[in-house]
């Protein structure tokens, strides 16, 4: 499989979301009444979207909101939120400083430590408002910080790095034991980001609840660039997909699988199940929602997700409410808003009646979707001509 690029060397054709378009099914559906929900853990959740461990994107009240309106968001454990009593005194420090100020600005929030009571009151907060309480950590701290969200009753714990593997080798330092760690924790873990069939399978394999898929498609994400790493999410999502309904076969343990990153539209989120996802993770998306602690602002934080080297800002503006960009009525047309009345329309046309019968979706390589016929949203400057 592939084409030679070279004596003696193969390289595989991967696909991204602009590269492909969905075929609509021989029936249709009243978008109404498909069923949009998902299970992780073995809890239902009303919509399958969840907000990502983005400081700007994702606080305590951003967090509640999005609960409430059915969905989840990862509340970053090593952010902001925990190492600042005040946290919004500091977003609104860094929303107002100028550009050249901003990046020694951020460099030095990030430097104090992370309060581990702080850690404690945050998830406590969430959780008396009766959300899900979903944290986020790095590998290095998954067993000191799990420890400290389990006691203070999160539902949802998530450990995330740039690229994770079951197996990582090193002589400096004892990586995480993934699999005693699962066994150890009472509440679902999702683990990532990988994009390969063979991590997928064995990262289910160790007893994990659900798998983010994707590096270096995120609109705040550096990794193709600076490290050269990275595969584009249709592919990625379609080869963990592949993963996952093995592993499913093998076991009878149904693992989901949750695209995370480049989706910026509800035409994307759309492409993201048809190719095999459970759930997606946005972030830029949920970054121009009034209710975003950075005001519609994306910043370097401390994950290690690939994200814009610390310090670095850039503004994405505000675009709406939170209820807005995930039910409409929407006011822009660039789909950014409406996330939710998207993927129901999406469905209904493609005749999936839920989430697993939309990942039959049938696929086509078609790089021209974008631009094909729109010479006139081109010459007005709407939709997919901006």
């Amino acid at each position: 499989m592939g084409m030679w690029i070279g004596r003696n060397r193969k390289a595989r054709i991967c696909y991204g979301f602009d590269e492909v378009a969905l075929v609509p099914g021989q029936f249709t559906i009243n978008p109404n009444e498909v069923d949009i929900s998902w299970e992780l853990g073995g809890v239902k959740y009303t919509i399958p979207i969840i907000a990502a461990a983005m400081d700007g994107v994702v606080d305590t009240k951003f967090a509640i909101e999005m609960g409430k309106l059915g969905g989840l968001a990862v509340l970053n454990l090593e952010g902001i939120n925990t190492r600042y009593e005040k946290p919004q005194e500091v977003f609104v420090r860094i929303s107002e400083a100028s550009n050249e100020e901003a990046t020694k600005l951020v460099q030095s929030i990030y430097l104090a430590p992370v309060k581990e009571d702080l850690i404690f009151s945050r998830i406590k907060e969430i959780k008396k408002s009766g959300a899900p309480a979903v944290v986020s950590t790095i590998p290095q701290n998954a067993q000191r910080y799990g420890k400290i969200a389990q006691e203070a009753g999160a539902d949802i714990f998530v450990v995330q790095s740039t690229v994770t593997t079951v197996r990582h080798i090193s002589s400096e330092y004892e990586s995480v034991n993934f699999e005693k760690f699962c066994k150890e924790m009472p509440i679902p873990v999702i683990v990532g980001n990988c994009v390969t069939y063979q991590t997928t399978l064995e990262l289910m394999d160790i007893g994990i609840s659900g798998v983010l898929i994707g590096i270096g498609p995120g609109a705040a994400c550096t990794t193709r660039g600076v490290l050269g790493i990275g595969v584009p999410q249709v592919t990625a999502t379609c080869d963990a997909a592949a993963a996952r309904d093995t592993y499913f076969k093998k076991t009878a343990r149904y693992v989901p699988i949750i695209t995370d990153g480049g989706m910026s539209t509800g035409g994307d989120i759309c492409k993201a199940f048809a190719c095999g996802a459970d759930a997606v993770m946005v972030g830029s998306a949920f970054a121009k929602a009034k209710e975003a602690p950075g005001k519609g602002f994306h910043w370097g934080m401390a994950t290690p997700h690939g994200n814009l080297p610390r310090g670095t800002r850039i503004r994405v503006g505000t675009t709406g409410s939170l209820k807005m960009i995930l039910y409409g009525p929407a006011e822009l047309d660039d789909g950014s808003q409406n996330l939710i009345g998207a993927l129901r329309t999406s469905m209904g046309n493609c005749g999936a009646m839920n989430i697993r019968e939309m990942q039959q979706t049938e696929l086509i390589i078609a790089p021209a979707i974008i631009s094909e016929g729109k010479i006139f949203q081109k010459a007005q400057q709407v939709g997919m001509g901006k």
